[in-house]
């Protein structure tokens, strides 16, 4: 049997206390398969019920809830953190888990998968005081609000005092995690396992030494005045409706996706049957819609192309920040922004703004879509000049994690990195340092994993065409349903039992490189620049 046909745990158990005599705590105690398989099983069970709450309330508080509602949200996500900490670091948790790990013989696959992930979970929250971490979610939710009116009103004054408070606490909880580690890379690690410092400063010099001269020659181009075909007034209600005909069209199921609306897109899911994609339309740029959808809609299929029979376990989920950013950055851009699947995306255009699109072909639609320009919002570059956004706030972050920035100094710095990397005067703090939700959420050490992500998702593409898949003529017809199957068999069925460097090397026959994802870069913009 697979580890992907086996089955979890026989379900049962509703109690939180762990089964046991004070003798059954003990690791070096025979064991009692059928006790500690019980008591495995009731564990994932009520941390399922956990993650299904705390998934539901952050994502209504992002999109539905009303501005009152968010300190409500946070004091319930913080008691939920409490109640995970002691379920998952209770002696009796670590001495069961131990114990199956000693007998791993009497588990099946997945059963075994399931014990090194929480083993791992476990151990990055067992030394970390319950009411900080608990008192952490109350920060990042209360921040969270606090930054959706700073971002309104480009006033990064009242937003500064909540990054430094972020910053501190992660750098304490970063210590109670490893106190032999540099903070920045304890959540580095979080986000994308085996990463550091060290390996993004690599990854990075590789991917500039081919962007930036890359972008000066486009930017020197006879070919770089391509006309923005699709601009003009595009109906709110019509792009909504456009909306849901993308999410058909990439292949999620409408009974089970939800769509709502946000200041920053997001998206995430409560099991493989329940995908919640959050988004929002500009009435001036209808491709910002386009492509937030297909974004969004890639980390939904992954998500809802995990085993089913992980929903109620802590297998359930994407592997990591980067694994998920290669799947929505896949059908955004090596998908949604190829030039053999223009025709389809302009036929969803034509449909909904006829008038509109009468006079734009496919060609010009692709064009338009890859167009390289610096601009301003990360969310709305292109693959190009994409990478540099990211690395600029991952060389801010390390500045805040390291001390030598506080959070008054970051729209200073922002500015300068953005004329230094991209050319350009960043006019407000609204399409400068607020722009992106992610750090009053806490989530310092994600940003670099959208490139990551990036550069993933090609290495995954060369795979396919490798492999056999014609990628190219399934785009052309519109049909997605093969490369969905090639994904799903080969990343997304797995969900956390494996590791991103397992799941790459599995599906493309060797580790990580980043190679793929400059050629693909300078092989793409030399053809539509003519360099």
């Amino acid at each position: 049997m697979s580890d992907l046909e086996a089955t979890p745990a026989a379900q049962g158990g509703t109690h939180l206390r762990m089964p046991g005599t004070p003798d059954m705590a003990s690791p070096a105690a025979l064991i009692n398969p059928k006790a500690d398989l019980a008591a495995l099983d009731d564990l994932e069970r009520h941390l399922y019920a956990h993650r299904y709450a705390q998934i539901g309330i952050a994502c209504f508080n992002g999109s539905i809830d009303p501005e009152r509602a968010s300190r409500d949200s946070g004091e319930a996500l913080a008691i939920l953190e409490q109640e995970d900490h002691e379920l998952l670091c209770s002696e009796a948790t670590g001495a069961m888990l131990d114990r199956l790990s000693a007998h791993i013989e009497l588990l099946s696959d997945t059963q075994l998968a399931q014990v090194k992930v929480l083993r791992r979970d476990r151990a990055s929250l067992v030394n970390v005081p319950a009411d900080d971490q608990a008192a952490f979610t109350r920060l990042t939710n209360e921040a969270y609000e606090v930054w959706r009116r700073a971002k309104g009103a480009g006033d990064w004054d009242s937003f500064a005092p909540y990054l430094d408070r972020i910053v501190a606490s992660l750098r304490t909880i970063a210590q109670c995690k490893d106190s032999e580690a540099d903070p920045y890379d304890v959540w580095l690690d979080e986000h994308e396992r085996g990463t550091n410092r060290a390996f993004y400063d690599d990854f990075f010099a590789q991917v500039k030494n081919v962007v930036v001269p890359l972008l000066a020659d486009v930017m020197a181009s006879r070919r770089r005045d391509v006309r923005p075909y699709l601009a003009g007034k595009f109906d709110e209600q019509r792009q909504w409706a456009l909306a849901r005909d993308i999410m058909d069209l990439e292949g999620l199921d409408p009974k089970g996706t939800l769509l709502v609306t946000t200041e920053h897109p997001y998206s995430d899911a409560l099991t493989t049957n329940y995908a919640i994609i959050a988004s929002h339309v500009h009435e001036d740029d209808v491709l910002s819609n386009v492509y937030s959808m297909l974004h969004e809609g890639g980390h939904a299929l992954y998500e809802t192309g995990v085993n089913p029979s992980f929903n109620y376990t802590s297998l359930k989920g994407g592997t990591s920040s980067g694994m998920h950013e290669a799947q929505s950055r896949f059908f955004e851009n090596y998908v949604g922004r190829s030039e053999e699947f223009a025709p389809h995306l302009h036929a969803l255009l034509a449909k909904h703004f006829p008038g509109q699109m009468n006079r734009v072909t496919p060609r010009q639609l692709f064009l338009a879509a890859n167009r390289a320009e610096p601009g301003f919002i990360r969310t709305e570059a292109d693959e190009l000049t994409y990478p540099l956004h990211v690395v600029i706030r991952y060389e801010i972050e390390q500045l805040l994690m390291s001390g030598e920035a506080k959070a008054a100094d970051v729209p200073g710095i922002w500015a300068d990195r953005y004329h230094a990397y991209l050319g350009l005067t960043v006019p407000d703090n609204t399409r400068g340092a607020l722009q992106d939700m992610h750090w009053s959420q806490g989530s310092i050490g994600y940003f670099p994993t959208y490139a990551l992500g990036s550069a993933f998702g090609a290495q995954l593409r060369d795979a396919m065409i490798r492999t056999g898949l014609p990628f190219s003529d399934l785009l052309a017809k519109g049909d997605l349903a093969p490369i969905r199957e090639w994904l799903r068999l080969r990343i997304w069925q797995y969900g956390r039992s494996k590791d991103s460097a397992s799941l790459i090397e599995g599906a493309c026959g060797q580790p990580f490189s980043p190679t793929y994802y400059t050629d693909y870069l300078v092989e793409k913009f030399s053809a539509i620049y003519g360099l």
